[in-house]
């Protein structure tokens, strides 16, 4: 077979093309688009090709017909969507550009055979959704919804978010059942048998999943900050016994950036969501990690809390609490380890593009699936 011609829209910093690679699908990606510039320069620097900067909103039915695509990959804007957002849905601007490649996808003369759509968790139940599903529907397509999460993938890291795919007769998937929003993954990784839909009982069992997750510190980078402590703890003065001075005095190189200061625990300290390296399971990082520290992701603490210590705060000084690194957060999404960022980036930037992409271990297997074809 030739490869299929894909077209990726919202591409941001490769995820969907790490996670057709991932799948095995043998692909030619014709174009990607993405208006984010910075994005955008983390894309060439891995793939070496750049995204198209222009305005989706700005392209017609013929410029699509021109790629002559077979599959459309999309992850569109969250914010409309997003519980914390003003929840606009299509009266958000960011919606506007989605719902135009909604609208252009009948007027083509070659329609896709397949969608693949990835959004927030709330997408839905949004309008949009509805004139998704209600195009897809009006033009000869089957589609599939799920809402999974990495923890279901044996990832430390709870990151739910929906996924819409989409076949255009006569291709079909190879489990039709699989008709409404599912939350069991075993039908992506061969056993039919214990397919659940509607995902009651695997929602019920939600927090049972960390329990098959590999930990924490197997997607952790090789050196540590605790490492760091060790290795130079012989050099400190005999005075220095405190965990503070510890950290205005020893820590001057790379890791100092990631210290969460005693100011910030002292404030934040009882909202903040703690791990350790034998945890099985993390927040959702978003883009304003490292910006704040309440409700962005984890903080990892490196030296294990004192349990004779009954004030939280005091004993968060003494945990060792740092921030996870970009490269950390990346391996939680399964980015592999190729990926890097050029060095013009700062590391609030880094932050910022890793929390509006998404899981390639996720995305990965839904795309094995979509692209099962029978023998």
């Amino acid at each position: 077979m030739e490869p299929w011609r894909v077209l990726e829209f919202y591409s941001g910093i490769g995820g969907m093309r790490y996670s057709l690679i991932k799948a095995g699908v043998k692909a030619h990606f014709v174009e990607a688009f993405d208006i984010n510039d910075l994005a955008n320069d983390v894309y060439q620097h891995n793939f070496g090709s750049r995204p198209y900067q222009g305005n989706i909103q700005n392209l017609s039915a013929a410029d699509l017909d021109r790629y002559k695509a077979n599959v459309w990959l999309l992850s569109p804007p969250c914010q409309p969507y997003t519980r914390q957002g003003l929840q606009k849905d299509s009266g958000d601007a960011r919606a506007s550009s989605f719902l135009k490649i909604i609208e252009l996808i009948p007027q083509t003369s070659q329609p896709p055979l397949m969608l693949f759509v990835e959004n927030v968790v709330g997408f839905e139940t949004s309008d949009t959704h509805s004139k998704m599903l209600d195009m897809l529907e009006q033009n000869h397509f089957t589609t599939q919804e799920f809402i999974l999460s990495p923890l279901q993938f044996g990832v430390p890291y709870s990151r739910p978010r929906y996924f819409c795919l989409a076949k255009r007769k006569p291709l079909s998937f190879r489990n039709i059942a699989l008709n409404k929003l599912i939350w069991d993954p075993s039908p992506l990784l061969g056993n039919d048998e214990n397919m659940i839909n509607g995902g009651d009982q695997l929602q019920r069992n939600w927090d049972n999943l960390p329990i098959t997750c590999e930990p924490i510190e197997s997607f952790l980078e090789q050196r540590s900050f605790s490492d760091e402590v060790n290795l130079e703890s012989s050099c400190l003065p005999a005075d220095i016994s405190n965990r503070s001075e510890v950290e205005e005095k020893l820590i001057s190189g790379t890791w100092n950036q990631y210290v969460v200061p005693s100011s910030l625990i002292e404030r934040w300290g009882s909202a903040m969501d703690i791990v350790f390296p034998e945890s099985k399971r993390c927040c959702c990082f978003t883009k304003s990690y490292y910006r704040y520290v309440k409700g962005t992701g984890s903080l990892l603490a490196t030296v294990q809390m004192q349990p004779q210590i009954k004030d939280k705060t005091s004993s968060l000084m003494e945990s060792g609490l740092r921030y996870f690194t970009p490269r950390e957060v990346a391996n939680l999404h399964s980015f592999p380890k190729e990926f890097q960022f050029p060095e013009h980036t700062s590391l609030r930037q880094r932050y910022a593009l890793l929390g509006n992409s998404l899981s390639v271990a996720v995305v990965a297997s839904l795309l094995s699936y979509l692209f099962w074809e029978p023998e």
